[in-house]
């Protein structure tokens, strides 16, 4: 890799900014599922998906549904937004309380908050893939489904 300006990607624009901003906070965070077809391109694939989600909106919408069928109140607060290119990052706080059944345990009632960090990658104005680093032990542990 050599260190010409050249070589390096053009800061994210502000629509592709924008666009990820809207599907961290609206359509995740606050369930906005009208949104889907407008922030999500057709062939959408989430890497972080269980391994029956389709592609594209659709799939966005199962997996909200999912998400928030499990914890209501979810959120997202961003605190940092950077990319290059197509691709945008977010470092936010996820939260939320666990009312529903979440992969097999059921609901205890208790809140969590944790660190992650989602990248997207947009094409033609919307996202076309979504990759997540969670720290799930700390959720799992606030939520009193393991033990540290």
């Amino acid at each position: 890799m050599s260190n010409d300006v050249a070589d390096v990607a053009p800061i994210a624009s502000a629509t592709n900014v924008d666009v990820c901003l809207r599907a961290q906070i609206d359509l995740f965070g606050q369930g906005k599922l009208e949104l889907a077809d407008e922030v999500i391109a057709p062939d959408y694939l989430d890497h972080e998906s269980l391994g029956d989600t389709p592609a594209g909106p659709e799939g966005a919408r199962r997996t909200i549904e999912w998400l928030r069928g499990a914890f209501p109140d979810l959120a997202y607060d961003v605190h940092d937004v950077f990319g290059a290119g197509d691709r945008v990052a977010l470092r936010c706080t996820t939260s939320g309380t666990h009312i529903g059944e979440f992969r097999g345990f059921p609901a205890t009632g208790r809140r969590f908050a944790m660190e992650a960090i989602h990248i997207y990658r947009l094409e033609g104005g919307r996202i076309a893939e979504h990759w997540a680093v969670r720290n799930d032990l700390a959720m799992f542990s606030q939520l009193g489904i393991v033990q540290l």
